[in-house]
């Protein structure tokens, strides 16, 4: 049922099921895009029987409010905000209050890299379950990238412009040509090797770096592998990142002296984590001006428009959109709600901190 009585936000809209059943567990989100509503609604009838679900139909990071949501919830599922050390403990009866203010037991996140969003070592010292989702976006982020490679050569946002006034005669530079220019991947997991795939539907020439990843991998998406990331680096005219953030793996991997290996007029693109490369290290390289840029991540999110990054003329700047799409949704909350499912019917899906 929907409840558009006043509550614990005013008049925030509340969808909730099976609200009578007070002997079943709570799931509650306590803010949510607006583009996730419907479809993380269709998938809750998979909680029949099985947990009350309770969501609040908008959108807040504000730590008070998810954690006033969240006093009697069982399980979280979140996005789109990170979880700061205080209210983890707030949500999990581990803050001043006790379990007065929360008992939180399951968190579940819609994305894949949970560890920028919250501290895993800290939930596992809580005893808390965090589960994540797994290439519910291989396909949205990977044409975002290209999205991104697009606008830099092509500049159709600017042409736009121009042509809306008035002028037709374009003076900023004829296009780059994707066909026959090599493109670098660094990290061939699902995104990595859909951008491949992509780029060699495209007519490029497509190599790749990647550990841990079998030789038929590199076969089945058509990239050449290459031994060092140096080496990748300098011999592609389009380096993408596509790692995912692990620590004590992948964070700040791609370093300072990686980055000298840019030859002028690469284009450099990341939808993956700002964190894999070492801090710094891509803003001190972008600030030389000759590397134009994509990227969808940032050190700071949301990014604020007097970072140092925004000043920086010949890159483009989109906001950590690359995951959303409408496929992208649909998939990554039947993976969120079957993760609660697994969670209270004593079984594991996508666990990645152990209660």
């Amino acid at each position: 049922m929907t409840s558009d009585a006043p509550n614990l936000s005013g008049m925030t809209q509340v969808y909730e099921t099976q609200a009578e059943r007070t002997d079943l567990p709570l799931v509650v989100m306590p803010s949510v895009l607006d583009s996730m509503v419907e479809p993380i609604r269709s998938q809750f009838p998979r909680l029949r029987d099985v947990a009350r679900v309770r969501m609040y139909e908008e959108f807040t990071s504000d730590e008070d409010s998810i954690a006033e949501r969240l006093h009697d919830a069982d399980v979280l599922l979140v996005g789109g905000y990170h979880i700061s050390d205080d209210l983890l403990r707030r949500i999990t009866g581990h803050g001043p209050q006790g379990e007065a203010e929360g008992h939180v037991k399951c968190i579940v996140f819609c994305g894949t890299g949970v560890a920028s969003y919250v501290d895993l070592d800290l939930a596992r010292e809580f005893g808390v379950r965090v589960c994540n989702a797994e290439h519910y976006g291989d396909h949205a982020v990977a044409e975002h990238a290209f999205a991104l490679m697009f606008e830099l050569i092509r500049r159709v946002g600017e042409l736009d412009k121009d042509v809306k006034a008035g002028n037709w005669a374009w003076k900023g530079g004829d296009g780059l040509q994707l066909a026959g220019r090599r493109l670098g991947i660094i990290g061939l997991g699902g995104i990595g090797s859909t951008v491949a795939s992509i780029g060699k539907a495209f007519g490029m020439e497509v190599s790749a770096w990647s550990s841990h990843v079998p030789d038929e991998l590199f076969e089945r998406c058509g990239a050449t592998p290459v031994a060092s990331m140096d080496e990748l680096i300098e011999s592609s005219d389009v380096v993408s990142v596509h790692l995912p953030l692990i620590d004590g793996a992948t964070r700040g991997i791609i370093t300072v002296a990686n980055l000298e290996h840019l030859r002028p007029g690469t284009l450099f693109i990341n939808t993956a984590r700002s964190e894999v490369i070492e801090s710094g290290a891509l803003l001190a390289r972008l600030q030389r001006g000759d590397i134009p840029a994509g990227l969808d991540v940032f050190d700071h999110e949301p990014l604020k428009s007097d970072d140092a990054i925004c000043q920086i003329p010949g890159i483009v700047l989109t906001p950590h959109v690359g995951w959303r799409t409408d496929g992208a949704f649909k998939e990554l909350t039947r993976q969120m709600v079957e993760c609660v499912h697994a969670f209270l019917t004593g079984g594991e899906f996508n666990v990645v901190v152990h209660e």
